[in-house]
């Protein structure tokens, strides 16, 4: 599913950049060149259908990008825990005495040559 979204949203940016592309805010741009006036869509039709589809596609961006992030899958593996997380867990206890450390001094063993 998380793929399928970001297809959409690829597609949606391409879409998005075109129409930006096509739009002129000084009232230009490839809108300009549909102006006659005898055409059904004139050229203020125009701007507002560009001006419409530019909010539409931010809008579904958006939509498809907030479900992008809800669909992303975390997987639960346990094996792959952290090695610092480990090593604490794993450490001894600095001031702990070793078992193997002597606490005595070790006693005198007798000359055999006496």
């Amino acid at each position: 599913m998380f793929y399928f979204i970001t297809v959409l949203i690829f597609i949606v940016c391409i879409l998005l950049i075109l129409i930006v592309l096509v739009q002129n805010s000084k009232g230009g741009g490839l809108a300009a060149n549909f102006s006659g006036s005898n055409q059904v869509m004139g050229v203020r039709k125009t701007t507002d259908f560009l001006e419409k589809a530019t909010w539409t596609l931010v809008g579904a961006l958006f939509i498809l990008c907030v479900a992008a992030a809800g669909t992303i899958t975390h997987e639960e593996d346990n094996t792959n825990e952290s090695l610092i997380k480990e090593q604490i867990e794993n450490a001894q206890d600095p001031t702990a005495v070793p078992g193997n450390f002597p606490l005595s001094a070790p006693a005198e063993e007798a000359d055999p040559e006496e």
